[in-house]
């Protein structure tokens, strides 16, 4: 038996009928302030044995924005562990990089000449004179905000009884994950696996966002190092690895050459600043051994860190 849900747009003058059924599927929901005229795709599979106790899982997509592909990466975790999955897939036309990898914390800009792609290798070279990145002071035009709303909706959707979700994230997956804990610390989830993010934005108030988060305010990094955050790292994701795309540029290479490098620097400067600070750390760095940067091998390790050893 399914339930339905009705959105209304903004301007409330039309309705759509959202359903969430037994197996894959998916819906479309209205983009948040400052997209209202655009749609997110939700795709998503409820497993057969269902319950209103059972666990949501959302999952964050890459570059690709392909929610379908990751969708059926956690489907047999799905109907094994009884885990619904949601999975929002972005549409490349309305979330640029900007809105989508920064979260929309910059303002929208055509920055396409700052980055040359280096033939025959995954490389894509950012000059940082030609990146200008505006910060954009409405926090509620953010994407990180979504997450928490699309939560909601299926909680209402399946009748669950969950006041929490996990979520996992592979590649800009995990760069928005790591993200929406540095500036959405107030959100629903719980346990939230950023896996080989190409990029991070460090808990650093010397560098400008997406650098760090000196002229990003109010940020409550005590908030933030309290989330339950993992730092989900593929072992082979290292100066061997070529998956993805790799952003280089001068300030983001001092983060290391490699996401497997990159990601351990930004849990122990992380870790460094909590310390000084004597805030509580409740992040957690993860290696998973002979894997690199591939979301399927990522997401079935995933799946036994969440849900079979716990």
């Amino acid at each position: 038996m399914s339930i339905t849900f009705n959105l209304i747009t903004a301007q409330n003058k039309s309705f759509k009928t959202i359903k969430i059924n037994e197996g894959s599927g998916y819906f479309h929901i209205q983009g948040g302030i400052g997209h209202e005229n655009n749609t997110i795709t939700v795709y998503y599979h409820k497993p057969k044995n269902f319950t209103p106790k059972s666990k949501v899982l959302m999952v964050i997509p890459g570059s690709g924005r392909n929610g379908d592909s990751y969708r059926d990466s956690w489907v047999e975790t799905s109907e094994k562990h009884s885990v619904l999955i949601l999975s929002p897939s972005y549409p490349k036309k309305d979330y640029s990089y900007l809105g989508y990898q920064l979260g929309g914390v910059v303002k929208e800009r055509d920055i396409r000449h700052a980055f040359t792609f280096v033939k025959n290798s995954n490389r894509v070279i950012m000059d940082e004179k030609k990146a200008i990145f505006e910060y954009n002071t409405d926090k509620e035009q953010w994407i990180y905000s979504d997450f928490d709303r699309l939560f909601k909706l299926a909680k209402n959707l399946v009748q669950s009884k969950q006041k929490k979700y996990d979520v996992f994230g592979h590649s800009a997956g995990g760069q928005i994950l790591h993200r929406f804990v540095l500036m959405f610390p107030d959100s629903k989830a719980d346990r939230i696996l950023a896996s080989n993010a190409g990029s991070y934005t460090l808990p650093n108030t010397e560098l400008n966002y997406p650098y760090g988060i000196k002229n990003v305010k109010p940020i409550d990094l005590k908030k933030s190092f309290k989330k339950r955050l993992v730092l989900f790292l593929g072992a082979l994701d290292n100066a061997n690895g070529n998956g993805g795309l790799l952003l280089r540029s001068k300030t983001t290479d001092k983060q290391g050459t490699h996401r497997l490098a990159r990601g351990k620097y930004f849990y122990h400067f992380g870790l460094k600043v909590a310390k000084n600070s004597k805030h509580k750390f409740n992040w957690k760095l993860k290696v998973i051994p002979s894997i690199g940067h591939n979301q399927r091998k990522m997401a079935q390790a995933a799946a036994i860190y969440l849900y079979s050893n716990n």
